[in-house]
């Protein structure tokens, strides 16, 4: 099929661009996200339906009306919220929605705006009526389900999963007490950085063609005589150097230019991504073909990346229709603006300090503010809010091409970018303890948030722009990835009793990890002494910075005693125990417990060789094995107790002179004849505070869906190519049940539903299903489970007092 632009087929498209996408959805409000063509008026209804099983229309139970705001000549943005003045909607029905949008031509149903001619009929119901739908969380917590994922990159690796989600809701549409209730989005929802050259393209000509107007990007000349620099000047495959010379972005200094060769710059390129990554409705039908576009090596990478493209957008229907039925809940991760996003200190520095990029950066948040965080929490864009003032900044830049500089001012202050020093032109920091952050309007939008269930809560953390850059280390050193006022504010306040008893659970949106497999942690420990600090995300994970996730643990623990985190980020899913134990006097050897569970699920589609090996039996050579942590507040007396045959004796061991002290130690080594072990002589310097850190076991994979065969997947199954071409050559030993049944991680593209079981018989757990798609029956689906204990566990320090 031949390239045709969108500013050839806008006029065929139907007015609605990508959505609606169900947000923010509860007892009193609803909200539902659209991109339009053409600017309306959007009225939102909510209706009941018979039984509460969706099957039929019953009675209106609230609406909404509100314009959409003008992002472009051709893209006009809203996120329409439905209010109730008390709680009416309930737990164990189903609700409908509609939406009746009015311009100056006239008034469509959803239906008619979904529609048009040439497309046919869009389906984003599961039920005659054509409606979407949805249910409300349940008051039991033994019948929620969560569904959660992360890093959903159009050409990466393996089939995208997303598309399950839909079938998942299909298979219980009429059932409000299976059917999945939220969704979370944890991260790396788009990819600023990673772009297929063919994607850019598209995506590059329709950001220009929905903005009506080219953006000019800024670049670092000082002599005024550079003629004005626009995305189209800056092709596919070709921005590797611009990204990181001009921009200072860090995704190609790990010796993979390839990695930013079709970064994204302008706003419209950003917007697009997400029209591009929601939605069917933008794409061509065919891209350029590879060996006139590119010649040699190049063309067949292009061709391959065409392919890619196109097992992605086969089921997209599907994601679509998904997100039009379940609320939904996001947060950026890096990768979202660019790879390595507020990494250290040093990453701030060198992109905020440059024009391109700044506004590369700006950009990105703008686009993510309008695309994402408006549904999180739409009563921030209410009037006189920040949210509103941003809308109003974004219209005016837009209609003005962009040449209005104090709506462009405005822009950067409401989305939280720091000043920059008129003299200098790099980013201002402010001071926050022992850590630098950046500084930012008191005004600023806030993208952490919370999301109350019937008997949870779902705290949703910012740890990219509330970073701690520590103020003694180097500009490379690991941050805190909450600063001790973000710590305050985003932890301590939210989990502050309000006169009413907590939630029954509390569940946390970490976008990267507390737990790692050790693996990963040598090697970024190694990178850490090298200074490659942008080759293996050094920082990112909360445990390599022990005081900060040390403090991240006390102040979860301190009004909850257990804890669910759901993270994404490494492209692998797995979940991890951690009990903690904290001695509130220092005189005593009473401790109190609790528990932390973490539940990882990446990647929606972004499989990589490295996860599919850990994937396997392999893994099991190399276990990963308990980690003992210990804390103190001030520095302890500690000796090592060394027994051999027929003798034992103590040695004091050299303790840092730091505080607080962390440390981790081996519990009893040794056999009984020689062995050795860490202790004390007073219990005044037993630990303060300590964690263990084990992994939880996957179990075997259960077919799902009565294991039948899913016939979307044999079409959107990838292409073999490179390292996956080496495997399938193998195929009749890597499509091998047996060894694939690994024992601790899922690292085929993957997303988890979390579950809770607890009954009077029965201790608390929480479930993790990760549903993935079986190298030995690759049409059909596949869940691991993992089960997580909720009880503290009262325990033994792990050294002993010896007097």
């Amino acid at each position: 099929m031949t390239w045709t632009p969108l500013s050839e087929r806008l006029p065929s498209l139907p007015l609605i661009l990508a959505g609606p996408i169900l947000r923010k959805a509860d007892s009193m409000t609803v909200t539902v996200w659209l991109a339009l063509r053409r600017a309306c008026t959007v009225s939102l209804q909510i209706y009941a339906t018979h039984y509460g099983n969706g099957l039929e229309l019953s009675h209106l139970l609230l609406g909404a009306t509100q314009p959409t705001v003008a992002i472009g000549k051709h893209l006009h943005l809203v996120a329409v919220t439905a209010y109730a003045q008390t709680p009416i909607l309930e737990s164990d029905q189903i609700y409908a929605y509609d939406l009746v949008l009015q311009d100056s031509s006239g008034s469509y149903t959803l239906q008619q705006a979904l529609d048009t001619e040439n497309t046919g009929s869009t389906c984003i119901s599961y039920f005659p009526h054509r409606l979407p739908t949805f249910a409300l969380p349940p008051h039991d917590l033994n019948a929620l389900k969560l569904v959660h994922g992360s890093c959903r990159k159009p050409h990466g690796g393996g089939v995208d999963v997303m598309p399950i989600v839909d079938d998942l809701i299909e298979q219980h549409a009429s059932q409000p007490r299976e059917r999945p209730h939220q969704l979370f989005f944890t991260g790396d929802q788009i990819y600023g950085d990673d772009v297929a050259d063919p994607l850019l393209l598209a995506l590059t000509e329709a950001g220009d063609t929905l903005l009506g107007w080219k953006e000019i990007l800024p670049i670092d000349k000082p002599d005024g005589r550079v003629p004005p620099l626009y995305a189209q000047h800056l092709p596919p495959g070709e921005r590797s150097n611009i990204a990181e010379n001009l921009g200072g972005f860090t995704a190609g200094l790990r010796d993979k230019p390839e990695n930013t060769k079709s970064h994204l710059f302008s706003f419209g390129e950003y917007c697009s991504s997400y029209l591009f990554a929601w939605s069917p409705v933008l794409w061509p039908e065919g891209f350029p073909q590879g060996p006139p576009y590119r010649d040699g090596k190049r063309a067949k990478q292009w061709t391959q990346e065409v392919a890619a493209l196109q097992t992605f957008l086969h089921p997209l229907w599907k994601v679509r229709r998904a997100l039009a039925n379940i609320p939904t809940y996001m947060v950026f991760d890096d990768h979202d603006i660019s790879d390595d996003w507020y990494l250290n200190l040093a990453w701030c520095l060198r992109v905020l300090g440059k024009p391109l990029g700044r506004r590369t950066v700006q950009n990105g948040l703008l686009a993510y503010a309008l695309f994402q965080a408006w549904g999180n929490t739409p009563e921030q864009f209410e009037p006189s809010q920040p949210g509103a003032e941003l809308l109003e900044a974004a219209q005016a830049w837009s209609a003005t091409a962009g040449t209005d500089q104090a709506a462009a001012e405005t822009i950067a202050r409401v989305v939280g970018l720091p000043p920059a020093d008129p003299e200098t032109g790099l980013p201002q920091f402010r001071r926050d303890e022992q850590t630098w952050i950046l500084d930012r309007d008191p005004g600023a939008l806030t993208w952490h948030y919370i999301v109350r269930g019937p008997r949870y809560e779902v705290l949703v953390l910012d740890t990219r722009t509330w970073r701690g850059y520590p103020i003694s280390g180097k500009p490379t050193a690991p941050p805190m990835l909450l600063s001790p006022t973000a710590f305050d504010r985003q932890i301590r306040h939210s989990l502050r009793p309000l006169g009413t008893p907590p939630p029954k659970q509390t569940l946390v949106i970490a976008p990267t990890n507390l737990i790692h497999l050790s693996i990963i942690d040598k090697a970024q420990e190694l990178s850490l002494k090298q200074g490659k600090v942008f080759h293996n995300d050094v920082g990112d994970a909360w445990n390599m910075h022990k005081e900060a996730l040390s403090e991240l643990l006390a102040a979860l623990f301190e009004h909850r005693r257990q804890v669910v985190v759901l993270s994404g980020d490494i492209h692998y899913g797995f979940a991890a125990q951690l009990y903690y134990w904290t001695r509130p006097q220092l005189t005593s050897p009473d401790e109190i417990p609790h528990v932390l569970v973490q539940l990882t699920s990446s990647a929606f589609k972004n499989a990589e060789w490295k996860t599919q090996i850990i994937h396997t039996k392999l893994k099991s050579l190399a276990p990963e094995q308990p980690q003992d942590w210990l804390g103190w507040w001030r520095s302890p007396e500690l000796i090592e107790v060394q027994i051999t045959p027929g003798r034992w004796r103590t040695v004091k061991l050299e303790v840092e002179d730091q505080v607080p002290l962390i440390r981790q130690i081996q519990t009893a080594t040794g056999s009984e004849a020689l062995s050795w072990l860490t202790a004390v002589r007073q219990p005044q310097f037993l630990p303060d505070w300590r964690y263990r850190i084990e992994w939880i076991k996957r179990q075997p994979a259960q077919p799902a869906f009565n294991n039948r065969r899913l016939p979307w997947l044999q079409a959107a199954r990838p292409i073999p190519r490179g390292w996956q071409r080496r495997l399938t050559g193998l195929s009749w030993l890597w499509r091998n049940r047996w060894l694939q049944e690994g024992e601790e991680v899922v690292g085929y593209n993957n997303f988890g539903i979390v579950q809770f079981r607890h009954t009077p018989t029965t201790p608390p757990v929480v479930l993790q299903d990760l549903y993935w798609c079986p190298p030995w029956n690759p049409d059909c689906v596949v869940t691991s489970r993992f089960c997580g204990s909720l009880i503290p566990q009262d325990g033994q320090p792990p050294i002993p007092v010896l007097r």
